[in-house]
């Protein structure tokens, strides 16, 4: 009979855990957070040369705001915000708390709108240049790593000026940040999340559209796309 030590059987079935992490990479991006007063939506969209944006930048809840969270994301800053703003606090007051609390403030940057149609946004000092934020009725565009200024400018003034829904709105505001510069490292994926009550499917959830391009040459006119897919096939 073969004889195996037993020390040396749990040294065989130990799984390999990296005992660091990795280094974290800045989630690089132009975003913009809309709310539509009429409806009561809220809304945004994203984009970024980091893989998967949606997954970690653009968080909403129907009744209660939208946030979004990028450079270095902090990404309890989604589901904390929006308990915040559901007790009662305002896009500023919540965004106040989030940062008070956060000791890696200075590589955060948010965007916030709230129910009543308030806006609030920060950049930490440490993000990337150039980083900074343009905010309007309803709405906060803000990014970092980006071309300059004049991308948050492009967003605001495609914002203000396209008619249609939400979703048009803040896609065209998308547009708008590349062909302004957009992010100086290039693109990869881009995400549209608009949530409004009972909107979703079957009207059991308030996920009206949600929609991401995680990896692609051209991801702003691929979730286009898909969005005009999503016009057709929802009532």
């Amino acid at each position: 009979m073969l004889f195996i030590p037993l020390s040396l059987l749990f040294h065989l079935s130990e799984p390999d855990i990296p005992t660091e992490k990795p280094p974290l990479s800045p989630v690089a991006t132009f975003s913009i957070v809309g709310y539509d007063p009429e409806i009561r939506a809220f809304g945004i969209a994203v984009q970024s040369k980091f893989f998967a944006v949606g997954s970690v930048v653009p968080w909403a809840e129907a009744g209660v705001g939208a946030i979004a969270t990028q450079s270095y994301a902090n990404t309890t800053y989604g589901p904390h915000g929006l308990k915040l703003l559901k007790s009662g606090l305002s896009a500023e007051q919540t965004l106040a708390r989030l940062v008070a609390d956060d000791p890696g403030r200075a590589t955060r940057q948010v965007g916030i709108v709230d129910a009543k149609g308030n806006v609030a946004n920060f950049t930490g000092d440490e993000c990337n240049a150039w980083a900074g934020a343009v905010s309007g009725k309803n709405y906060t565009a803000q990014g970092n790593i980006l071309a300059g200024e004049e991308v948050v400018k492009a967003m605001s003034k495609a914002f203000e000026e396209t008619e249609g829904e939400l979703a048009d709105k803040l896609m065209a505001a998308l547009f708008a940040g590349q062909e302004a510069g957009g992010d100086t490292r290039g693109q990869q994926s881009a995400a549209l999340l608009v949530v409004q009550a009972h909107s979703g499917y079957g009207g059991f959830n308030d996920r009206y559209i949600d929609l991401r391009v995680d990896d692609a040459e051209k991801p702003i006119e691929e979730l286009q796309r898909l969005l005009e897919m999503h016009k057709q096939l929802v009532p």
